[in-house]
């Protein structure tokens, strides 16, 4: 059975830093585009970042400059590393498995894995 765990959610106040983690099991995605992605109440869905399997990453521009995506191919995890946070990055954030490709995909629809979730709360 394929999982993708989320952990390292919690309360910060703004400009703290949280790390969040992916743990995949049941299968490898040594070779599969990487993504984060987060939920807002009310809002849809939305791109945050991901990494191909060489390693070349793509950001929303809400988060460049600030967010950094990483994986441990080894240990079949993924990181995102969170800088100086704002209220606006309030969400419920996703971890979630896409293609094999050296194309990095920001698109939800092309992800077939995904984990629960994990809430990052930022104060003000």
């Amino acid at each position: 059975q394929v999982q993708l765990v989320e952990s390292g959610g919690g309360l910060v106040q703004a400009g703290g830093s949280l790390r969040l983690s992916c743990a995949a099991s049941g299968r490898t995605f040594s070779r599969n585009n990487m993504g984060w992605f987060r939920q807002a109440p009310g809002k849809e869905r939305e791109f945050v970042a991901v990494i191909n399997w060489s390693s070349r990453t793509d950001y929303a521009d809400s988060v460049k400059g600030r967010f950094t995506i990483s994986r441990d191919s080894a240990k079949n995890t993924v990181y995102l590393q969170m800088n100086s946070l704002k209220p606006d990055d309030t969400a419920v954030y996703y971890c979630a498995a896409g293609p094999v490709s050296w194309y990095t995909n920001s698109s939800p629809g092309k992800y077939d894995y995904w984990g629960q979730g994990t809430q990052v709360t930022v104060s003000s």
